[in-house]
């Protein structure tokens, strides 16, 4: 077994203060109840995962918030919304981030999670000019591929429910997804992270693509995957890499 580290100990050892942040994510009564899952914390999650150069800890700490979002992890929600500002996600961002997943996740998961955030933006003085506005300039549309997108929906589900294709055009993809508060690549970023925690990766072939045209690289996908086994546990990323593993190989086909 490897050597119990506490929490507060691990944060004195730790030069860099994102990894000092991260350690007061792990209560004091893990190791009080179960010290094997404290070492584990301290010297593999947060010693050695979040200290990976393969993704920065911005990208970290944003994913690692979209999934606990989607698994309703309310609890854990303050501490990690502070920890996504000091790694350096704008407060538009984690509120675009939760507007952008009540579309993927539920309204329910985004009230809450804006309960949870609401205490740690009030406490840093967070102000509305900080937030996304209600009406920006969108991105531009690409209008070839959303043409394809359109097409595809409708002639497979429109004699399904004509009611989820219009709002599938009209509120996703000719509005939330052109709002300029998240980048697109991290706006496919989140969407990947919340549907690998809410254990569906059949729709991920799409975002993980979108994601990748936008800049994430493979690598970067990659620890992704192995970052998120801790938060959602092994068995939805175990579930997630296949898919993964199809687009990796389509795209350098």
């Amino acid at each position: 077994m490897k050597k119990l580290i506490t929490a507060s100990a691990f944060a004195l050892m730790t030069t860099g203060a994102a990894a000092q942040d991260v350690s007061t994510t792990i209560p004091d009564a893990v190791g009080k109840v179960a010290p094997a899952l404290q070492a584990y914390s301290s010297n593999d999650l947060i010693g050695t995962v979040w200290e990976g150069e393969e993704l920065s800890k911005r990208d970290r700490a944003l994913v690692t918030f979209a999934a606990l979002m989607t698994m309703h992890q309310t609890e854990e929600l303050e501490q990690f919304t502070a920890l996504a500002l000091d790694a350096g996600v704008e407060p538009s961002e984690l509120a675009e981030t939760i507007t952008h997943l009540a579309f993927y996740t539920g309204w329910g998961n985004a009230t809450a999670a804006a309960t949870a955030m609401e205490p740690v933006f009030s406490e840093r003085g967070v102000a509305e000019e900080d937030l996304p506005a209600l009406d920006p300039e969108l991105l531009p549309l690409n209008e070839e591929a959303e043409a394809a997108r359109q097409e595809m929906v409708s002639s497979t589900y429109g004699n399904v429910s004509q009611g989820v294709v219009d709002n599938t055009e009209q509120l996703l993809f000719l509005d939330l997804w052109l709002r300029p508060a998240l980048e697109p690549r991290d706006r496919s970023l989140v969407t990947v992270a919340a549907l690998i925690a809410a254990g569906q990766p059949d729709q991920m072939s799409f975002h993980l693509n979108k994601a990748m045209d936008n800049g994430l690289t493979q690598e970067e996908a990659g620890a992704v995957l192995s970052h998120l086994a801790f938060y959602t546990g092994w068995p939805k990323v175990f579930s997630a890499m296949p898919v993964a593993k199809e687009v990796f190989e389509t795209r350098a086909g």
